[in-house]
């Protein structure tokens, strides 16, 4: 119903209303008692063979929701009934911010990809928090932290640091996101004595908790074989607990879209099943140079089970989606995991 009818109907609205649109529809219908339980018995599949241990935590299932989805932890309880095995909200700064000017989400259906310079737009970390405390679902939820677009580089581990004190109790890991290419010189902080710098602040402030919570790095497709080797470096001299593998790249390269139209909509990360072989050569790569030292997180052109198997045979302990749900629908949560199932009984 997903494809013939839902979507079809969303993409005729720009990308951003149509995301607006679906959150509040969800957050009507998904809470309504009967919907509720019709919803979670469409979507839920459990079985002792998803089960994965992760980085200290324990996780229902492999498949999780990525980061940029539900910014602001608006819809935790709802996208759990969807069969999630964790959800990953944020990017959350210090304060709120707009993030950058509109239009800045655009569909490419021929890549069956996405372009986005969304620039962090959130409510700030303090609403976020109010909403956690309210939360009912017990999924696994991570909290992804970044800077204000206003504070300068020599100042960034302040803001990661007020997102990690405010966050601590109310999520299961964090991710240092540092790979946005939407934040205008955020990247700068991917090399190698910046990040070890961030990454051993807030692996400081973690450790003074009382329950100290697993620390991941997001990094970009686009870095090089020498920065992949200072990553796998930083993480092992830091002693963070794993990376997330990876953000949207700025590799246009592969579209099959239109170039005058892709040059057209300006800058912005491509996300999407351009980035799916990329993404899993990061995560082989990574893999091999560290000998499987530390957990990845797989994500990037995850559309369907294969998709899926591909990130974790090349090394990945656990997968993210957000592109594919938006051109497959829901529905590929749970067609994800039977493939998983599947693929199990036949190893």
């Amino acid at each position: 119903m997903y494809k013939s009818i839902i979507k079809p109907l969303l993409f005729k609205k720009n990308p951003e209303s149509a995301h607006h649109f679906t959150f509040a529809w969800i957050k009507k219908t998904f809470n309504l008692p009967l919907v509720k339980g019709l919803i979670a018995n469409q979507f839920s599949l459990d079985d002792p063979r998803l089960e994965r241990e992760v980085f200290g935590l324990k996780f229902k299932n492999p498949v999780g929701l990525a980061a940029g989805f539900d910014k602001d932890a608006k819809l935790i309880d709802e996208m759990a009934l969807l069969g999630f095995g964790y959800i990953e909200i944020g990017t959350l700064t210090p304060k709120p911010q707009d993030g950058n000017p509109l239009p800045r989400l655009f569909r490419l259906p021929e890549d069956e990809a996405l372009i986005n310079r969304m620039g962090f737009n959130n409510g700030g970390v303090a609403a976020a928090v109010e909403r956690l405390k309210k939360r009912k679902s017990n999924v696994i939820i991570g909290g992804n932290i970044g800077k204000n677009k206003v504070t300068p580089n020599e100042n960034a581990v302040d803001d990661y640091l007020i997102c990690l004190e405010a966050l601590h109790p109310f999520v299961d890991y964090f991710v240092v996101n540092v790979s946005s290419p939407n934040t205008p010189n955020l990247r700068d902080l991917q090399e190698k004595e910046p990040l070890k710098k961030l990454l051993s602040a807030v692996k400081e402030a973690n450790e003074s908790k009382e329950n100290p919570k697993p620390i991941l790095l997001k990094i970009a497709p686009d870095l090089t074989g020498g920065q992949l080797d200072d990553i796998v470096d930083i993480v092992q001299e830091t002693g963070i607990d794993g990376v997330i593998a990876t953000n949207t790249t700025i590799d246009r390269s592969q579209l099959k879209t239109d170039a005058n139209k892709v040059e057209a909509i300006g800058a912005g990360g491509v996300s999407g099943k351009v980035l799916a072989q990329r993404s899993t050569e990061v995560i082989r790569y990574l893999a091999e140079k560290s000998n499987r030292a530390f957990p990845i997180i797989g994500v990037g052109g995850i559309f369907t089970a294969q998709d899926a198997i591909d990130k974790l045979e090349a090394g990945a302990s656990l997968v993210q989606v957000y592109s594919g749900m938006i051109y497959e629908g829901p529905g590929m949560i749970k067609a994800i995991k039977k493939g998983l199932l599947s693929h199990f009984k036949n190893q």
